[in-house]
């Protein structure tokens, strides 16, 4: 079907990001979902297709050879038309824009396609889907995801790496959901993926995606969390008129966690809490922040001891476990970003139940 020598490299990277990306936008605008069944199928239908892909609608599923493919004027459609009609089964083209008008030509000529905007053309029985017009989204998903700059070590990445290290069974979620749960642009996600892979943290195969090095990533973004992402969280401070103010307080009421010697103290048991930690949800903040600051008579202070931080994941399956804590790992990294030898002893003990845990 594609007469062009198989992707290699970042062409290769880039394709693989343009579709992941078409499939989440189709399933925002049309509500159809996608998986990808193969990239590169080998077998004597697939040969020379970028990807095999399965959509599924009203509970039916239809199977498509895929063509990734930068469209940018009516003669490209018609080749395009011309090898899908030399392919023993359905085949759709996936492209990074389609252009309202490139679009009513693909409906003219009968190619079906999907974009990385959410435009579409699908036809087959029981399903016809035409949309067009949809413009790239205000984060710049498609151009955040073609970029060679993103690093699994800038604060993005750390949001994201944070989520996988908690909840590794979100691999090989849809990048939606981890947009989502890591508060990352759409975009991004794939490229940091990528680079997840490049530096062998992960294993990103045809397959799926799993954990080659898991303790190594997760001692680097122990090490990073405090340099990188810590600073961004917006951080207020304040000081209690009673020193144990927070044993009677309810902090889910807050929609907030306990972090650091707290959290600590909940995992372990071996902590006596000086210092307070407080990660809040950052959509909430203002109107929590106020109750939490009113009801327990707190007052800012710059050198106070208690610390809100803003709430950087979305994590309900890890949440829902430890509601009145921050996942071990967040614990973990504020006892060792103190540098309190109090607290370093206890981060020892939960940094061997993080590693038995994998």
């Amino acid at each position: 079907m594609n007469a062009s020598a198989p992707l290699l490299n970042s062409r290769q990277r880039n394709a693989e990001l343009v579709l992941e990306i078409a499939i989440d936008a189709l399933a925002t605008t049309t509500g159809i979902t996608g998986q990808v069944r193969a990239f590169q199928p080998r077998n004597e239908h697939g040969s020379g297709a970028d990807a095999e892909l399965e959509l599924s609608v009203d509970g039916r599923s239809y199977r498509y050879l895929v063509e990734i493919k930068h469209i940018d004027r009516m003669a490209m459609l018609h080749q395009v038309k011309q090898r899908f009609a030399e392919a023993p089964c359905p085949c759709l083209l996936v492209a990074p824009r389609m252009s309202a008008e490139l679009a009513g030509k693909c409906r003219d000529i009968g190619v079906q396609f999907i974009d990385a905007d959410g435009n579409a053309y699908l036809q087959a029985p029981g399903m016809l889907v035409f949309v067009k017009g949809q413009r790239p989204s205000k984060d710049g998903a498609l151009n955040a995801a073609l970029s060679d700059g993103v690093r699994a070590v800038g604060p993005s990445a750390l949001r994201l790496a944070f989520v996988l290290l908690c909840a590794p069974e979100l691999l090989n979620a849809p990048y939606r959901v981890l947009s989502q749960a890591a508060g990352v642009s759409l975009g991004a996600i794939g490229a940091i993926i990528q680079d997840l892979a490049r530096r062998g943290y992960i294993n990103h195969a045809k397959s799926g995606r799993r954990f080659l090095e898991k303790n190594r990533l997760m001692n680097e973004w122990v090490t990073m969390y405090p340099i990188v992402l810590r600073p961004k969280l917006a951080a207020r401070r304040f000081r209690a008129l009673e020193r144990d103010w927070w044993k009677s307080v309810d902090i889910g009421q807050f929609d907030a966690a306990w972090g650091g010697e707290v959290a600590a103290d909940q995992l372990t048991g071996y902590l006596k809490p000086e210092k307070i930690t407080i990660y809040m949800h950052s959509a909430s903040m203002r109107q929590n922040l106020g109750k939490l600051v009113i009801q327990n008579k707190l007052r800012a202070d710059p050198d106070g001891d208690i610390e809100i931080l803003e709430k950087f994941w979305e994590l309900p399956q890890i949440d829902k476990a430890t509601p009145a804590s921050v996942p071990p790992l967040l614990a973990y990294a504020d006892l060792v970003a103190s540098m309190e030898p109090r607290n370093l002893e206890v981060a020892t003990m939960i940094y061997q139940d993080l590693k038995n845990a994998n």
